[in-house]
């Protein structure tokens, strides 16, 4: 191969693997699906700077994160990160498999019609793992009371408040009455699932202004929901 040709890479990742496909820098060039590898890139990026091309990486964000961005950079080797909406797709192209999405993914990237997304540094994508922690414990405090008011409501118990989830809706749920044992035991344990709930929200909660993101991760950080504890 020539000297300081171009060689487009895509990738389709997995949690155990990554499968490449390669298309060269030539317009009309050849495209072909290179193999699977396992999800550490650097015997494949290796082989393929041997033959003195440049490498230009592409994947679609997934779970897998954006490690992969920055070991193949780290190498010295451009690499691009592109969500999976912005991907141009044929119509009635319906077939999903690996190999077919690496091949389409260098194929594209060759032709230039990828739109690549901005990839945050390690300090940024760890606080928006602390935000989604965070929206993992508001979802489950909510899920836990949604439990609760289910079981009042099979069983009668309508609070005639103005707000729960209060002091007063707690005096209310402790004059509680069932005929059945089993009952103040499943309301009980309702109560202390939504009582660690909430512990585990409010710590969550208070971390998150001390951490809170430089530049133009702001905007992302706009997702979370306004609570004192963030001065809103």
């Amino acid at each position: 191969m020539e000297q300081h040709s171009d060689i487009f890479v895509g990738l389709d990742t997995s949690k155990l693997k990554i499968s490449v496909a390669i298309a060269t820098g030539e317009r009309n060039g050849e495209v072909r699906f290179y193999g699977d590898i396992p999800s550490d890139p650097g015997s494949v990026v290796d082989k393929l700077a041997t033959r003195g091309a440049r490498l230009h990486f592409c994947y679609d964000a997934g779970p897998t994160g954006y490690d992969l961005h920055r070991q193949i950079t780290a190498m010295g080797h451009d690499c691009v990160v592109v969500a999976p909406s912005l991907i141009p797709k044929r119509p009635g192209d319906r077939v999903k498999t690996n190999r077919r999405d690496a091949v389409s993914l260098a194929r594209l990237h060759r032709a230039g019609e990828l739109t690549s997304v901005w990839v945050p540094d390690a300090g940024h994508e760890a606080v928006r793992d602390l935000v989604r922690a965070r929206e993992a414990a508001s979802d489950a405090l909510k899920r836990s009371r949604q439990q609760l008011q289910a079981f009042l409501l099979r069983h009668g118990r309508n609070y005639r408040g103005r707000t729960s989830w209060t002091q007063a809706h707690s005096r209310w749920l402790c004059s509680l009455q069932f005929e059945h044992p089993a009952h103040y035991i499943v309301l009980a344990e309702y109560r202390q699932a939504i009582e660690e709930a909430k512990v585990r929200l409010d710590r969550l909660t208070s971390r998150l202004p001390k951490l809170r993101p430089p530049g133009r991760c702001r905007r992302w950080w706009r997702r979370i929901k306004p609570c004192a504890a963030l001065g809103s």
